[in-house]
């Protein structure tokens, strides 16, 4: 109604300024010069403000006959945009409560707004995913390919991780027409190529990430750790390993997931020197339990020296049970097996689980005692599972409470180590 309200008021002042204009021409018109029109045989000739007042106002004639014929369209379009909206509005609730069927109807036909056809082919998708529908995703994903090339990118990708189909994954994301990704889309081709063992260049794309505030801080930092160690773990030789170690930030160099990855890749690779003493100095900067149990399980050689190190970190941390395992470990391949069980039952004193049973089991097996050895090595299955454990026979009273109180001793300087 104020649509027609305004036509007509238009038209009110188009005619006033029409009839104003020709009075005005009426008496001086002829002064700024005359305009003559010959057509089909008949001449015709006015002023030339006359003239241009002529075309101005069939000009606005024909603004105004136009609007008014497009106008029942617009309108009609107008109300297919409000019933879109409508739908999608409809179709997400149903998304959001579980009603599959009728969420993918709604979306469906809300697709075929171009305003908003991609968020609901999208949801449309995701409904069709929920029912099961296999037919029914491959026609929504294919509607999303022809309107929304970098949508149907994300969507098939992250249906394929679901899926497990890391290749599939990175197929979709490597399109040409999905260039650039948007930030979601970094994200899956990250997960994809951790998925395909292919850390490092996952690795290469947290830059890009982290531009586009793709992930919160938090998850951002988990997620370059994760990449990190297994970037390391994965180098293909001892000069790839250095290059990538050197290649991290000093922060990432001090966690203690990445600093276990380049230890033990080290170790793989016949690097003993670099994979103990990255070790060794992340434990003096920082003590980890994990990488005092790492150290003592390394296959490395280098037996004196290890156990001169954690004979070193025992003075300030007497009460460790990695540590303590750790030295029973050490002096169990330097032979010394009744050392390496009297730490051992300290380290249970002080609350060691299923690797402390574990060590017991293999030095009671070296030593031919297969009794103690098979309930050893049960204990630690008990432990793993969060089971109650038994006690060994042969250890007298004054021998485990020696066990429990094991560290309030002090030197003349103060420092805390083992009695005995």
């Amino acid at each position: 109604m104020k649509k027609w309200i305004g036509y007509a008021v238009i038209l009110l002042v188009v005619v006033l300024v029409g009839a104003l204009g020709s009075q005005w021409l009426a008496h001086n018109g002829r002064d700024f010069g005359e305009v003559f029109l010959r057509v089909g045989g008949y001449d015709y000739s006015a002023s030339l403000p006359g003239a241009l007042l002529a075309l101005l106002i069939a000009g606005l004639a024909l603004w105004l006959l136009w609007s008014l014929l497009a106008l029942p369209f617009r309108a009609w379009g107008r109300y297919r945009r409000k019933q879109g909206r409508a739908r999608l509005t409809e179709g997400l609730e149903a998304l959001h409560g579980g009603h599959w069927q009728r969420a993918e109807t709604l979306l469906d036909r809300a697709a075929h707004d171009s305003e908003v056809g991609t968020i609901a082919r999208i949801a449309a998708t995701r409904a069709a995913v929920a029912r099961g529908d296999e037919a029914g995703v491959q026609k929504h994903l294919s509607a999303l390919q022809a309107h929304s090339p970098a949508a149907h990118a994300v969507a098939a990708a992250e249906l394929a991780l679901a899926r497990q189909d890391a290749a599939a994954a990175l197929d979709s994301l490597s399109a040409a027409a999905a260039q650039p990704l948007p930030p979601r889309g970094l994200v899956l081709q990250a997960q994809a190529l951790v998925a395909q063992n292919r850390a490092a260049e996952a690795y290469g794309l947290l830059g890009a990430i982290r531009q586009q505030q793709a992930l919160a801080p938090t998850e951002f930092a988990a997620l370059e750790a994760q990449l990190a160690a297994q970037t390391i773990a994965q180098a293909g030789d001892a000069n790839q390993l250095a290059e990538r170690w050197e290649s991290l930030p000093k922060t990432l160099r001090a966690e203690p997931a990445i600093v276990a990855a380049y230890a033990e890749r080290a170790a793989a690779l016949r690097w003993e020197d670099a994979a103990t003493r990255a070790l060794e100095q992340a434990i003096d900067a920082r003590w980890d339990e994990s990488l005092v149990a790492l150290y003592g399980r390394l296959p490395v050689a280098k037996l004196d020296s290890r156990r001169a190190s954690a004979q070193r970190w025992l003075s300030t941390h007497p009460s460790s049970p990695a540590l303590l395992v750790t030295l029973a470990q050490l002096a169990r391949l330097q032979g010394q097996w009744p050392q390496a069980q009297d730490f051992l039952h300290r380290a249970l004193a002080q609350g060691a689980g299923a690797d402390a049973w574990e060590e017991l089991g293999h030095g009671y097996a070296a030593a031919g005692d297969e009794l103690l050895a098979r309930r050893s090595y049960a204990n630690a299955l008990n432990a793993a599972r969060g089971q109650a454990t038994t006690e060994l026979p042969g250890r007298d009273l004054k021998q485990r409470i020696r066990d429990e109180v094991a560290v309030e001793e002090r030197d003349e300087h103060g420092v805390p180590r083992l009695r005995g």
